[in-house]
C-alpha cells in the first residue's frame, strides 16, 4: 500500500511540473520575472518613468515588442545619466540579458563602457551619436527622422495660425509661435527648426520664440517657460521637453498647443491639436530579431516615415483648423516621395542668405569639428550620415530668448 502511494505521488508530480513551468509572464523592473528558462532576456534602461511622455513612449513600445518577439522584458526606470546607468547595465548582464537598450542621450558614455566590458552582449544607446567613432562591434546608436514628424506637426500649427489670423484674433500684427526646449543640443535645434519650417510652409509670415529649461523633465520650468512665451505674445506653443508643464499652461491660458511624444488630449482637450512621436517598435523588433538570428545590428539605424518609425497622433478635430487632415496627408506623401524636403535651403535664410554649403559635426568626436558636407541637391541631408540629428544652424525667423542654464 505504501509503495503504491509513493508511486502515485511521483506520477502526480510528473504531471504537475510542466503545468507549473508554463505559469508566469510579464516584465520585471530589474530582476527575475519568473519566465521559463531559455527565453531570451532583453533590457531597457530609462531616464524617467511613465510620468514622462518621452520615457513612456519608449516603455510602451518596448513591452509590446518584447511580447510580440517572444522575449522577456527586463526594465529599469529612473536611471540617471551617470554611473547608475553603467551599474544598471551590469545588473542586466548578470541577469542574463543579451540585448540592452537605453533611452537617453546622456546614458551613452556609460552604455559604451558597458559594451566594452561585456563583448558578448549587444548594447544600443537610442538617440546617441558616438557609435560611429567608438569602433565597438557590440555598441550601436538608433534614432528616427523625427524632423519629418515635427515638420508635419508644424504644418498643423501653421494651419491653426492661419485660422486665428483670419478670425482677427492674433495677439500681434503677425503670427508668432513659442517653443519650450530642453537643451541647445542639435537634436533640439533640428526639432524646433523643422517644426518652424513646417508652419512657415503654410503660414509664411510666422515667427517663433524659443526658451530653454536646461532639463529634459522639469514640469515647473516647462510650465513657466510656456507661460513666459504666452505672456510674450505667442499665439501657439510647442515643445521639446517631456512633462505636462507646457500643455497644462496652454490649457489654462486657452492657447493652442502641439505636443511631442504622445497625445496630451486628456489633459488639454480644448487646446491640444496633434503630436509627433517616434515609434520605436520597428527598431526594437529589428534588433531583437538580429540577436535571435545571430546577425549584426546596424551601427547607426535610422527609422523613417516608410518604416512607420515616425508617426503623428490622432488629430484633435475639435481644435485643429478645418482642412488640416487633408493637408497633412498631402505633405506626408510629398515627404515620402521626395518632392518635399524638410530642410530645403530655398525655404530659409541665415543672416539673410540662402545656404549652398554646410559642414556638420557628424562624427561627434572629442574634437567637435564640423567635418562633413551635408548640403547637396538643394537641401540639408539630416540624419543620413548619422542617425542622431546634426542640424545645428540658427535660421532667420527664430528668436532664442535664452541659452544660459544649468
Amino acid at each position: 500500500m505504501k509503495k503504491r502511494l509513493i508511486a502515485l505521488m511521483i506520477c502526480l508530480a510528473m504531471v504537475m511540473m510542466p503545468m507549473l513551468a508554463a505559469c508566469g509572464g510579464g516584465s520585471s523592473d530589474g530582476g527575475d520575472s519568473g519566465e521559463a528558462e531559455g527565453k531570451m532576456k532583453v533590457g531597457l534602461i530609462t531616464l524617467h518613468d511613465e510620468n514622462s511622455t518621452y520615457d513612456n513612449n519608449f516603455l510602451a513600445s518596448f513591452q509590446e515588442s518584447c511580447d510580440k518577439m517572444g522575449v522577456e522584458a527586463v526594465i529599469k526606470k529612473n536611471v540617471p545619466e551617470g554611473q547608475e546607468c553603467y551599474d544598471a547595465a551590469g545588473e542586466m548582464v548578470d541577469d542574463g540579458c543579451k540585448l540592452i537598450f537605453s533611452d537617453s542621450f546622456g546614458h551613452q558614455g556609460f552604455m559604451l563602457q558597458a559594451a566594452k566590458d561585456n563583448p558578448d552582449v549587444q548594447f544600443v544607446s537610442c538617440t546617441g551619436d558616438n557609435a560611429l567613432v567608438a569602433g565597438v562591434d557590440n555598441y550601436h546608436n538608433a534614432f528616427a527622422s523625427i524632423y519629418e514628424g515635427r515638420y508635419l506637426a508644424g504644418v498643423a500649427a501653421g494651419m491653426k495660425l492661419n485660422e486665428i489670423k483670419e478670425a482677427g484674433n492674433l495677439k500681434g500684427d503677425t503670427p508668432k509661435m513659442g517653443y519650450v526646449g530642453a537643451f541647445t543640443y542639435a537634436e533640439v535645434v533640428s526639432g524646433y527648426t523643422s517644426f518652424y519650417l513646417g508652419a512657415k510652409s503654410v503660414c509664411p509670415d510666422v515667427t517663433m520664440d524659443v526658451t530653454f529649461t536646461g532639463s529634459w523633465y522639469d514640469e515647473t520650468a516647462e510650465k513657466e517657460g510656456a507661460n513666459k512665451l504666452i505672456q510674450g505674445g505667442c499665439d501657439l506653443i510647442s515643445q521639446h521637453a517631456d512633462s505636462m508643464g507646457a500643455p497644462t499652461a496652454c490649457e489654462e491660458a486657452g492657447i493652442p498647443d502641439v505636443s511631442y511624444n504622445g497625445s496630451t488630449k486628456s489633459a488639454a482637450p480644448n487646446t491640444y491639436i496633434i503630436s509627433s512621436k517616434i515609434n520605436w517598435s520597428p527598431f526594437y523588433e529589428y534588433a531583437i530579431a538580429a540577436v535571435q538570428n545571430g546577425e549584426a545590428i546596424d551601427t547607426n539605424w535610422t527609422g523613417t516615415l516608410d518604416t512607420d518609425s515616425v508617426q503623428l497622433t490622432e488629430l484633435n478635430e475639435d481644435v485643429a483648423a478645418e482642412g488640416t487632415a487633408a493637408k497633412l496627408e498631402e505633405v506626408e506623401a510629398g515627404l515620402k516621395d521626395g518632392s518635399i524636403h524638410v530642410f530645403d535651403t530655398s525655404t530659409f535664410t541665415v543672416e539673410g542668405k540662402h545656404l549652398d554649403s554646410y559642414l556638420a559635426d557628424v562624427e561627434a568626436d572629442e574634437a567637435y569639428e564640423h567635418e562633413t558636407e551635408v548640403i547637396s541637391d538643394g537641401y540639408f541631408h539630416e540624419s543620413e550620415f548619422r542617425s542622431a540629428p546634426y542640424f545645428d544652424i540658427q535660421i532667420d525667423g527664430i528668436n532664442l530668448l535664452d541659452t544660459n542654464f544649468g
